[in-house]
């Protein structure tokens, strides 16, 4: 058998191969190979033909990404805080957004005279606060001021504060009717009682002019969140011997 094998091998080489030229055997592992991988023994009884199978194509590895699982974080989202809205205690006397009523006299409580639309010459608007202080001492307390509250007459015996919390300042125009007014301080807050403010800020001495001046109390970073007295003001006799008149306009939370 081997060597008709022999011969056919030689056939092959002189014949040019076209015995197996083109010829494939389709396998699930191997194909023919070329002749180049045929390996002859030196002893043409003994020859034997080796067939180096072919190395089996390197399957295409599927390398499967693994997808990672983005995991969204819901980050809880706090509700908006709105920018605080300008808050009103004056405009005008007809101003519908007013707050707060003029209504703590305190010291000398009768030396008082309030005009709250006083049309003279205001800061803006068509009216603004005139306020007299006579001096005469009738409580002989020495000294009078002035509480806006909620409600009217509201000494911290019933609810009645806001909460303007977002508020960082109060602002208020004031001027004196010749100059040279004495007022010992101006307030936020401060009424205590049952329902007291949740702050006090003072703000003074403050000495008028006889021109319109802008004038702002800081609250930043104060606790707004009750206020009952929403604004005050205080003079002292000694301070304004002749008695003073003033005028006060534009008041307001920002």
């Amino acid at each position: 058998m081997k060597k008709y094998l022999v011969f056919i091998l030689i056939a092959m080489i002189f014949f040019g191969g076209s015995a197996l030229t083109g010829a494939v055997i389709e396998d699930d592992e191997t194909t023919l190979p070329e002749l180049s991988d045929i390996v002859e023994d030196q002893d043409p009884e003994e020859a034997e033909i080796k067939i180096k199978p072919k190395a089996k194509p390197k399957a295409k590895r599927k390398v499967k990404l693994k997808e990672e699982a983005v995991t969204e974080t819901e980050v809880e989202s706090k509700p908006e805080v709105p920018a605080f809205r300008v808050f009103l205690i004056y405009e005008d006397k007809t101003t519908g957004g007013n707050h707060y009523a003029p209504s703590g006299w305190m010291g000398d409580y009768t030396d008082l005279k309030l005009d709250y639309g006083y049309t003279k010459k205001p800061h803006a608007g068509k009216s603004c606060i005139r306020i007299e202080y006579n001096v005469r001492e009738s409580q002989r307390a020495g000294w009078a001021g002035m509480f806006w509250q909620n409600p009217s007459g509201n000494w911290g015996e019933k609810k009645g504060g806001y909460n303007l919390t977002g508020a960082t300042k109060l602002t208020f125009w004031a001027r004196g009717a010749k100059g040279n007014e004495k007022i010992k301080k101006f307030k936020v807050g401060g009424i205590s009682g049952t329902y007291p403010d949740s702050c006090s800020v003072d703000f003074g001495p403050v000495v008028l002019r006889k021109k319109w001046r802008k004038y702002t109390i800081n609250l930043k970073n104060r606790d707004l969140s009750y206020i009952n007295g929403g604004f005050c003001w205080v003079a002292v006799a000694g301070d304004n011997p002749s008695g003073i008149v003033f005028y006060l306009d534009d008041i307001k939370f920002e």
